[in-house]
């Protein structure tokens, strides 16, 4: 044979493995589709979704053990937390000394105290926290009322009536700061809120419906409880001015009042807090089982608390 013979046959025989390669994938091909179910396990959907399952998982093992190893790797020291007593500042901390950690002063004793703990340069409020025993989710247990504080609070209220033009002449006269009726509204209106204490008449409350989302959460809407709603708008005046003071329950069953200025000396303040603690004790629920006060503690401002002995024991 010659060579371009050889070359030909050669060119004829590497033609001929290539069909016959070429049929065997198609037949291999055609063999694994055979294999897969139209339904069930067997079929193509299920056989690639346990394959992509198992990658998942697979995935997963490999990042837990990824977390596994930073875990067990050695972490540095732990942040030293210091005590709340010396992230307060030097004056604060001066104070505290004064107070003995887990006594519980007389009320008297407990006043005189605030006042000498007293770090602030303004003239500070005297506070009073009563933790009580009540649910303020029942009606019936839900603390609210005033008090007059025969020294007043120290502080200067701002005292708007909304009433007829009658009443409003006679409330001018008792001393309100602000007395009218139709401009009233209109100030309301434009959202205007220069005063700390509303007073209204019974007749004249459904006119300020509209504006409970104004005074509501700012506390300033006339309720029958605290006497800002009455006919005699002349005496409630004439009250806020002199001293008059809310005081209820909040959601954790804590009474909040501020019952003076620390320039009113132990004395006076001693008479207001007394008025107070009486006006506690009558507010108790007939339906309450248990310990009605739990915890009293007085305290400044900016001064460090001070544990009462239970007034009702």
């Amino acid at each position: 044979m010659t060579k371009e013979e050889v070359k030909s046959t050669e060119a004829a025989d590497e033609a001929v493995k290539a069909t016959e390669e070429a049929v065997e994938a198609v037949e291999e091909v055609a063999d694994q589709e055979e294999k897969f179910a139209k339904a069930g396990k067997r079929s193509k959907k299920h056989v690639e979704e346990v394959k992509a399952e198992e990658e998942r998982q697979a995935k997963k093992a490999e990042r837990a053990a990824e977390e596994k190893a930073a875990a067990e790797k050695p972490k540095g020291a732990k942040p030293v937390t210091r005590p709340k007593i010396e992230r307060r500042g030097k004056k604060y901390q001066e104070a505290a000394k004064l107070v003995e950690k887990g006594k519980e002063y007389s009320l008297k004793d407990a006043i005189e105290l605030a006042i000498k703990t007293n770090s602030a340069k303004f003239d500070a409020s005297v506070e009073a926290h009563v933790r009580l025993g009540v649910d303020p989710r029942q009606a019936d247990q839900n603390i609210r009322t005033t008090i007059v504080l025969p020294n007043g609070n120290g502080k200067t209220v701002r005292v708007a009536v909304f009433a007829p033009l009658d009443v409003c002449k006679a409330a001018k006269a008792a001393g309100a700061d602000i007395a009218e009726d139709e401009e009233f509204i209109k100030q309301l209106e434009k959202g205007v809120i220069d005063f700390d204490i509303l007073i209204s008449t019974p007749a004249y409350m459904p006119k300020l419906g509209k504006f409970a989302r104004l005074l509501g959460p700012k506390g300033l809407m006339p309720n029958p409880k605290a006497g800002t709603v009455t006919m005699d708008v002349e005496k409630a005046v004439k009250e806020s001015k002199a001293g008059k003071v809310e005081y209820r329950v909040d959601k954790q069953a804590i009474v909040h009042i501020g019952f003076g200025k620390v320039s009113f000396g132990a004395d006076k303040l001693l008479e207001n807090a007394n008025v107070f603690f009486e006006s506690l004790k009558a507010q108790k629920p007939a339906s309450l089982k248990g310990t009605y006060v739990k915890s009293v503690f007085i305290t400044t401002t900016m001064g460090p608390s001070i544990a009462v002995e239970n007034l009702y024991k």
